[in-house]
């Protein structure tokens, strides 16, 4: 029979991993997309590399959640508390998973963009920029509750 300590610690660790895979599968499309980009022209470096970056914030996010929710482990006196910090971090779970994935997707294209034209690297961030703003969003409602 699981104690609340576990369900607690299990939703944490949901968290730091749906996190830390959105992030991956995002650094891992972006990362390919630039190398691609770069081995034809290696001066845009510069241009891509905060494009190639963006999807990295969600498994921080989760990291932070991970580290805060913690915290409220040891006070865990029942299943139901358990329970109660597993749905507190959920928010940042899901909205990390998915958010690093989408945003990686949408930073591809625009990598592909400023391999094409360079003078839309500053004005391209700003597409994958707004998946961001959910991510955020799933680490203050995570932090609130």
């Amino acid at each position: 029979m699981a104690t609340g300590n576990v369900i607690g610690i299990f939703g944490i660790v949901i968290c730091v991993l749906a996190c830390g895979i959105g992030s991956a599968i995002g650094l891992f499309k972006t990362g390919s997309a630039a190398a691609g980009i770069l081995g034809e022209n290696p001066k845009k470096f510069g241009k891509v590399l905060v494009l190639v970056l963006l999807p990295a914030t969600q498994g921080i996010y989760g990291f932070i959640i991970a580290i805060i929710a913690s915290g409220a482990v040891g006070d865990i006196a029942s299943v139901a508390e358990g329970w109660m910090l597993f749905g507190k971090v959920m928010p940042m779970a899901l909205s990390g998973l998915i958010t690093g994935i989408l945003q990686g997707k949408a930073a591809v294209n625009c990598i592909y963009a400023v391999g094409k034209q360079d003078s839309l690297g500053g004005k391209l961030i700003i597409y994958p920029a707004m998946i961001e703003f959910y991510a955020i969003l799933g680490l203050i409602i995570s932090i609130m509750l």
